[in-house]
């Protein structure tokens, strides 16, 4: 039976909302307490009692709502900063008006932090900010004056619940990270394993129906053609992962079939490019792709220019030689440079037929291949040998400037 990956996730601001829902309790009974011990001083005390009742309540019924971010919702939000923000303003009502004066804490004292803690930890350092700002500018018209003290708590909680709620966002983000990172592991994972048993499998009968069909002949031979094409597809679909879209483009007058990557743009990427997939579209019947069995890794546009080259290395190949004849791709990964071998079995180019080409204005070799790895600054080699086909070798360094792109031209 197949092993499945797992991804465990874990929440990185649960054990915020679990000290929160501590916090808000361990400070309503602190307020409660502390009006106990000050009750005499009060010139209302049944409003502060009444308030406090509705506090505690208020407080053990809304546990569950600070159990974690889907459970705290906006109206909870609202109505929380409200009942902290009604204890603040009401404590000059039922408090004494010279302990006001003096600094007394108001009725919610310090519960009224952890209203604007669970806006920060909701919403971010943005809710943070619009709280702890109303919570300032209750707390200056409960004093009437911008009191020193007053200004250092109000700025105490203003700072620390924005740097909270700053922190969580960060912790958020590091989470999304961190869970995709697992799921391209686990998905990884999955996907060498279904290679190696597609690899021992179903590629190696594609594999041997080609060459007996080849042997054959006739029927059998189309059929050979057909195997070998799923075999391409199929390789490349288990070993590179998701590949470059390709443009196939057919010509009826020869009956060919000519396969080349995207343009540049199509498939842009901040991080190093595998360059298999983007030769893997060249294979088929007729291309036969050697590769390394790990990833040939290019910066994006290089790795492009190179695919594009070894695209119009193939062209020359099907117009020259002829649209059945077999090519062959080497790809050799260097630890400063890559090399990929582009061979036909044609006839070969006669001495100075490059150079009559190119005085006469077609630059396929000139541009489409040369061109492409001088601005990455590569070399492209041609050896020819009349009678013994034509190769191509492209060298491109693993550290280039950047590249131009160009339209692919026959030679």
């Amino acid at each position: 039976m197949a092993r499945r990956e797992r991804v465990m996730r874990m929440s990185v601001e649960q054990p915020l909302w679990r000290a929160l829902a501590g916090y808000r309790v361990l400070t309503m009974l602190y307020a409660i307490g502390f009006f106990a011990t000050a009750h005499s001083g009060f010139v209302r005390p049944w409003l502060a009692v009444a308030y406090y009742a509705v506090l505690f309540v208020w407080t053990l019924a809304t546990l569950p709502k600070v159990a974690g971010a889907a459970s705290c919702t906006k109206r909870f939000l609202t109505a929380d900063l409200t009942i902290a923000l009604t204890g603040i303003l009401i404590t000059p009502l039922a408090d004494a008006p010279e302990r006001v004066a003096d600094g007394a804490p108001t009725l919610p004292s310090i519960w009224t932090a952890g209203s604007v803690l669970a806006f920060a930890i909701k919403g971010g350092w943005r809710w943070a900010a619009v709280a702890s700002t109303l919570v300032a500018v209750a707390n200056l018209i409960e004093r009437g004056s911008p009191a020193r003290d007053t200004v250092h708590n109000v700025i105490l909680v203003w700072v620390a619940s924005i740097a909270i709620g700053y922190v969580v966002e960060v912790a958020r983000a590091s989470e999304r990270t961190l869970a995709r990172a697992l799921e391209i592991e686990a998905a990884t994972r999955e996907r060498e394993r279904l290679a190696r048993d597609i690899h021992d499998s179903v590629l190696q009968v594609l594999a041997m129906v080609q060459r007996r069909g080849a042997v054959i002949g006739g029927e059998a031979a189309e059929l050979g053609r057909l195997a070998g094409e799923q075999e391409v597809a199929l390789r490349t679909l288990v070993s590179g992962g998701l590949v470059p879209v390709s443009r196939v483009s057919e010509d009826a007058a020869e009956g060919a079939v000519v396969r080349a990557v995207d343009e540049p743009g199509t498939t842009d990427t901040d991080g190093p490019v595998d360059l298999r997939t983007l030769l893997a579209p060249y294979a088929g019947s007729l291309v036969n792709l050697a590769e390394p069995g790990a990833p040939v890794l290019l910066a994006p546009g290089a790795a492009r220019e190179l695919a594009a080259a070894v695209g119009a290395a193939l062209d020359n190949v099907r117009k020259h030689v002829g649209a059945d004849a077999r090519a062959w791709i080497l790809v050799e990964d260097e630890p400063d440079e890559v090399i990929v071998t582009v061979r036909d079995e044609g006839p070969g180019i006669p001495e100075g037929r490059l150079a009559e080409a190119e005085g006469e204005g077609r630059l396929g070799v000139a541009l489409s291949i040369r061109g492409r790895l001088r601005d990455l600054g590569g070399t492209a080699e041609l050896i020819s040998v009349p009678g013994q086909g034509t190769e191509v070798e492209l060298k491109a360094p693993k550290k280039t400037g950047g590249t131009t792109a160009r339209g692919k031209a026959d030679r």
